[in-house]
């Protein structure tokens, strides 16, 4: 049997994810991808920019072990005080 027995499965918007990444904040950069969704390791406010928007938010008081279900393409430095952040994807 393999080890994946949905490897043969198509991605979607709704599927767990099937990779994760540490998120480093970055004022200019973006992700090396996009993410699915955020989980946040420690509490504080995200700053962020989703997928289909043309300006950063912050999320504040986000609670620490929450999975942020949003597309996010960049995490900033400037306004982010949560940490331990990892994208899935």
């Amino acid at each position: 049997m393999s080890f994946d027995p949905f490897e043969s499965s198509s991605d979607s918007l709704i599927a767990p994810a099937k990779t994760a990444f540490a998120i480093t904040p970055n004022d200019s950069d973006d992700l090396p991808g996009a993410a699915k969704a955020i989980y946040v390791g420690s509490g504080g406010d995200v700053a962020l920019r989703a997928i289909g928007s043309a300006e950063d938010v912050i999320l504040r008081n986000v609670v620490g072990g929450s999975v942020l279900p949003i597309r996010v393409r960049s995490v900033r430095i400037t306004g982010t005080t949560a940490t331990d952040l990892v994208g899935l994807a």
